[in-house]
This record gives structure tokens, sequence and C-alpha cells, in this order.
């Protein structure tokens, strides 16, 4: 008789546990909702010639546990959060892929309740036009360089400071005593810092040789569109700033708006920005710091169970991007010196005395001065703790 009962109520409500949970997710509402109402009905009416009878009984109870399992159903299928995350990297290279990586991570490890979509290769804009987007919700993450971090903080300026760091480790060290003042920083502004994402160390491309800060001075250099300090700083020292998008650069080089720009040789490559540039002065400039974050608004939809296993597969981004991204960027320089790239050296103490100049200026005017001061002194540390070998 409980067979029976059991395909009773399969009958009433049109489909059985088995077909609900075959159906897609997003599918899941209309049908959950019809059962639902079927279920209601037929669990207030009593079951014909059965009474008070020991099968009415365990007719009742199948009814109210299918209400139980549909109601499960219906729970999940409103409690999936979906992420559009944007980013300008090009698609199938390291940082495609460990975005696309955490993706699947995060989808696991909530069941699927968070459901990561990336877009790569700038396809939906530039970095100020994915920051419009996230604050329309119609983006909720972004992978962006520090350029794009910039404008929502200006904490994030210190890493295109010149000269600031000497290695990778020294970064690394720096970067972990920030992240803790930069994510209380970015929270009242509405975003979550997820974690960090090296691009390599710039260089400095150009259409024709360049050794010495004269030789910069004669070409016109790109610089992001959006931090007008910088560029005023660049015209006031006789530079030729030319700001435009990322996104425009190689029109920019195509037609001559820009005849140089500073680049990580990995960029450089995958951007095939090396075809219009053949010079590649090792000037050792900054490293090109991005960052992971995501909209408050859609990091509190998500359970708080299911936030330490999302900040943990960020976390692990990080640790694969610190460990590949030098070596890539090596190599880049290998490959590219094999078709045609000439690196040169800089000459001539100017170059120090210009950049020195661009440091003390941005303190206060394009980086915050705790900021700037508690970089300074983690960097001392490190120096302190790991001095140059002799």
């Amino acid at each position: 008789m409980d067979r029976e009962a059991h395909q009773a109520v399969g009958h009433q409500t049109g489909c059985s546990p088995d077909d609900a949970r075959s159906v897609p997710r997003r599918g899941r509402r209309p049908l959950v909702a019809q059962a639902f109402r079927r279920l209601v009905a037929q669990a207030f009416r009593p079951a014909e010639g059965r009474r008070g009878s020991p099968e009415g009984l365990r007719y009742r109870v199948l009814v109210a546990l299918h209400l139980v399992l549909f109601l499960a159903i219906a729970a999940g299928a409103g409690a999936q959060t979906t992420v559009k995350l944007a980013t300008l990297v090009p698609e199938g290279t390291v940082w495609d892929k460990n975005l696309k990586q955490m993706g699947e991570e995060w989808k696991t490890a909530t069941d699927g309740r968070v459901v990561v979509t990336v877009f790569a290769g700038g396809t939906q804009g530039d970095e100020p036009t994915v920051l419009r987007k996230m604050r329309l919700d119609a983006l909720q993450a972004g992978a962006l360089s520090a350029v794009g971090l910039g404008m929502i903080d200006a904490s994030f300026n210190l890493f295109d400071v010149p000269f600031f760091f000497d290695s990778y480790d020294e970064l690394n060290y720096v970067a972990d005593k920030l992240t803790p003042v930069i994510r209380k920083r970015i929270e009242p502004k509405g975003f979550v810092f997820l974690n960090w994402g090296w691009l390599g160390w710039a260089q400095v491309f150009t259409k024709r040789p360049v050794q010495t800060v004269e030789d910069l001075k004669g070409i016109k250099l790109y610089t992001s569109s959006g931090n007008d300090k910088m560029v005023q700083w660049f015209k006031a020292n006789g530079f030729q700033p030319r700001a435009m998008a990322m996104t425009d650069i190689m029109t920019g080089l195509s037609t001559g708006m820009i005849e140089g720009m500073p680049s990580t040789p990995l960029a450089a490559m995958l951007f095939q920005w090396n075809r219009q540039t053949p010079y590649m002065l090792e000037l050792g400039l900054a490293p090109i710091v991005a960052g992971n974050i995501i909209m408050m608004k859609a990091w509190k939809a998500i359970p708080d169970a299911d936030k330490a296993k999302l900040l943990a597969s960020a976390d692990g981004v990080d640790k694969r991007l610190r460990e590949a991204v030098p070596k890539l960027d090596e190599n880049a320089v290998a490959m590219m010196s094999k078709n045609g790239l000439t690196v040169t050296k800089a000459v001539g103490p100017e170059w120090k005395t210009q950049l020195d100049s661009l440091a003390k200026t941005m303190r206060g005017e394009m980086v915050p001065p705790d900021i700037f001061d508690l970089a300074l002194k983690a960097r001392d540390e490190f120096r302190k703790k790991n001095p140059p070998k002799k």
C-alpha cells in the first residue's frame, strides 16, 4: 500500500522527486510552483474511502514528505548567486585560466550556489566601463589592474611608484602587509577585495631605441586615461604623455598617436604590442599589479558559511600567479628577442633623479600618506631581514 500511495501522490502532483531533480535549476521554479499547489490541495482533501484508516495515514505522511521535498527544491532554486566577472586579460592566458579555475572551484565548493562567468579580453569594455557596469549591477566582479583599482581607492597607486620595489619577494611582503588595510578602505565604497594578481615587471617598449631620459622625452608616451595627476606630472617634467584606454594601445601604435609605452614583457607579447615596438628599454620601472574585486551587494548574497571557502580559492589564484608570472615574463623576453626585439640599457644618472622626484611627488598627491608610509615601513622591514648578498 505504501507503493500505491506513493504512486498516487506522484500522479496527483504530475511528477516524482526524481523528475524534479532532473529538471535544470533555472527551469525548476514553474514546476515547483505547480506541484506545490497540487500538493497543498491534496494534503487538505481527505482520501476517499480511507478516512481514519492506516492507509489514509500513510497517504498523508507521504504528501507531507513530498511537500518538504519540493519546498527544499524551491529554496535551492532561489539561492543561486550568479557572478559576472570582467577583465582585460586575453582569453586563454595564465590569468584567464586561473580566474576560470577559481570559478569552477566556487561552483564546486558551494554545490552550485555560486556560479562565476568570466568575460576576458576586454569584451565588457575598458576598466572605467567595467567599474560603471559593476556599480549598475550589470557585472558583479572584476579583475582590474592597479589603474582601475586606483579609481576605487588611491591606495592602489602605491604600486605605480617607480623603483619602489627591488624584487618580487619584496613586493609580496609589502602587499601582504597592506591587504587587510586596503580591504577595510574599499568595503565602505561597496567593494570586497578578493586577491592580488601579478602581471609582471614594467619595462619601456618603443618604436625607436631609447637609453637616456632625453631619448624618452622625445617619444609620445602612452599613459592610462583617468589619471590626470600622472599626466600633469609627465608634462611638467618635459615628457609627452598621451592618455588613452589600454584597449586603444594597438590603434595608437599603428597610427602613430603613441610611440611607446610601459608594459610587462609578457603583456607586450600577448597583446602583440611588440610588433609595433621592436625596442625594449630594460629599466625595471615597477611591478604591474592587479586585483580581483567583487561588489559588496553580490558578496552579501552569498551565505556566510560559503565565504571562507571562496576566499581560500581566491587566495589560490594569488599564490599560483606569484609563482608563474615571473618565469613567464623572463620567457617572453627570450621569445621576443628571437623574433627581433632589441633590448637596450638605461644610460645616465638622470633616470634615478627624475624617477625619485616622481616618487616623492606621489606621496600625498597620488598615494595616501598613511598607505605610502605603511608600505615604506614594510619594505624597510623586509630589506633589514633580507640584506643584499655581497
